[in-house]
């Protein structure tokens, strides 16, 4: 290994003993671990952030063995190249390494599969995906899943001061918190900043805070970061917590999520979760869509803001949407019963005759009087 390949690669754990974070399947005795150590390891998927050790902990596996590692990645490979690499894989007894496996389709998952039932070799996979949502049941039955945890602060702060000795360099320890906060658990994009600042010539705070101008939030519109952050918006406004739904929107801004889709969210709920406590909050998050749209970032964060300031300090009532589902549920038991005589339409000549519109009014059908479909004790 020499001084010119990328310092990621140089600083790399060669042994489990070396590995920081992931204690919780890498500790002694601990599953992942026992595994490995016990050579019992067949088919694993490893999922989660990047730059947590995914990659590193299987090449660790196939360096203790002494296996050929064929490595794969799932986005870029056809159905014959899996095939191909299987093939390898089988014939060395070695390990099959597939980076986003998320990405492979129904026919490579099945070509994987067949393989996998013979047993010839080792498997892992790696992905940043949840695996129950992006692999078949079948070929989640045949393999064991693995979470890697997003690294904690101290964790990277470590990883920094090894990547730091290695690189020759002395990483003041303000350097190294700024490049901790904008890594964010990413154990290989923490030292790639570290080995930017040491090709720009210098490691001082001030130095180091220019070259990341931001915090370069991780986003994909389509993973878990998406659906968790927004998750994080909408029950923090739910819980009348205006200083956390605040944090939370702007993450979502920074981490470049659409602000209209926010704003949809505001909408429904206003509707949803503040609904007839405060029937003003829809006229706000309608108000604050139209403003938007109007103005535009970074002016409508403030419109985006104050909107959500608004909803997390709204009273909260869920009528409108138990009300809702009440009304549903009623419909779902496949009864249909036709509409009271007394509020049948009797704008034409022959309605009296036909006994529509008159008589006491009675606004449900016999068959559902005395059912509560609106219970107005919510909005206490």
């Amino acid at each position: 290994m020499t001084r010119s390949e990328p310092l990621a690669l140089r600083a790399a754990p060669r042994s489990l003993d070396e590995v920081v974070g992931q204690e919780h399947i890498l500790g002694p005795g601990k599953p992942l671990r026992s595994l490995i150590e016990r050579g019992k390891l067949r088919a694993a998927v490893f999922f989660g952030p990047p730059g947590t050790g995914k990659t590193t902990v299987a090449n660790i596996v196939a360096k203790n063995f002494g296996w050929r590692v064929v490595k794969l990645n799932a986005s870029e490979a056809t159905p014959k190249e899996l095939a191909s690499a299987i093939r390898a894989a089988e014939q060395s007894r070695g390990l099959l390494f597939v980076d986003e496996i998320h990405r492979f389709d129904r026919r490579s998952q099945e070509v994987l599969l067949a393989a996998l039932e013979r047993g010839l070799f080792t498997f892992i996979g790696s992905t940043v995906q949840n695996p129950a949502f992006a692999l078949s049941k079948a070929l989640l039955s045949r393999v064991l899943l693995f979470e890697f945890k997003e690294l904690k602060k101290e964790d990277i702060l470590r990883i920094l001061s090894r990547a730091a000795r290695i690189a020759g360099a002395e990483l003041p320890p303000k350097s190294a918190e700024l490049i901790a906060a904008a890594s964010e658990g990413d154990a290989r994009r923490a030292i790639n900043y570290l080995e930017a600042a040491v090709a720009a010539g210098s490691l001082e705070p001030e130095a180091v805070r220019e070259l990341l101008g931001g915090r370069w939030l991780k986003f994909d519109k389509t993973g878990d970061e998406h659906y968790d952050l927004i998750s994080a918006l909408i029950k923090s406004m739910r819980a009348s917590e205006p200083s956390a739904a605040a944090y939370w929107l702007v993450r979502l801004l920074e981490a470049g999520e659409d602000p209209l889709f926010i704003l949809r969210r505001l909408l429904i709920f206003a509707a949803e979760d503040v609904g007839l406590k405060d029937p003003r909050a829809l006229q706000v998050a309608s108000a604050a869509a139209q403003a938007f749209e109007r103005v535009g970032r970074p002016e409508g964060d403030l419109i985006l803001m104050e909107a959500v300031l608004y909803m997390a300090l709204a009273p909260k009532s869920r009528a409108v949407i138990n009300t809702l589902k009440r009304a549903r549920e009623l419909l779902e038991k496949g009864e249909v019963y036709p509409v009271p005589m007394s509020i049948r339409d009797s704008h034409y000549a022959l309605a009296k005759r036909l006994g529509r519109g008159v008589g006491p009014k009675e606004f449900l059908p016999k068959e559902l009087k005395g059912i509560k479909i609106y219970e107005g004790g919510e909005e206490e």
